[in-house]
């Protein structure tokens, strides 16, 4: 019984963790300021909706700005498409392809393209393609891992 509750509390809190693990993991060219942490916060926000977790979201896209020196960006991009995703009228991410791959990858891309123009330079806007690239292509394992451990069977 222990080991089932202690199971139980692991699969709900693994998408938290997997949001401080990959911000805490921080790596200049891999994962610069823990900006692959915004696969989780997009996953567990919009696609696979978790109880409790916009605030931890917006901590951490808060925590994301901390680190790269960018005055609240990502968390208004994060507010801006938690709005956007209200409209569930015309859209449902719950039940998209890919866990919603296209999807992020125009969230993703449009914020990091923004991001690139402010301080445009070559060097910058190789970095953003480069940032989106690796991000898209991590997507996919990422979000099948939470899947698979928060699957309820």
């Amino acid at each position: 019984m222990i080991k089932y509750k202690l199971v139980q509390f692991l699969r709900a809190a693994f998408p938290f963790i997997t949001v401080i693990l990959l911000w805490r993991l921080s790596v200049p060219f891999w994962n610069p300021a823990g900006i692959l942490a915004m696969i989780p916060i997009f996953y567990c926000s919009f696609v696979r909706p978790v109880p409790w977790f916009a605030p931890v979201a917006l901590l951490f896209c808060f925590l994301i700005d901390y680190r790269f020196d960018t005055l609240i960006y990502w968390t208004v991009m994060y507010c801006v498409f938690y709005a956007i995703n209200g409209f569930q009228t015309f859209f449902d991410l719950t039940h998209a392809d890919k866990n919603a791959l296209y999807v992020f990858m125009l969230f993703f891309g449009v914020s990091t393209l923004v991001l690139s123009i402010f301080g445009f330079n070559l060097s910058n806007l190789i970095r953003a393609v480069w940032l989106f690239a690796w991000a898209s292509t991590l997507y996919i394992p990422i979000t099948a891992l939470i899947k698979r451990v928060c699957d309820d069977r």
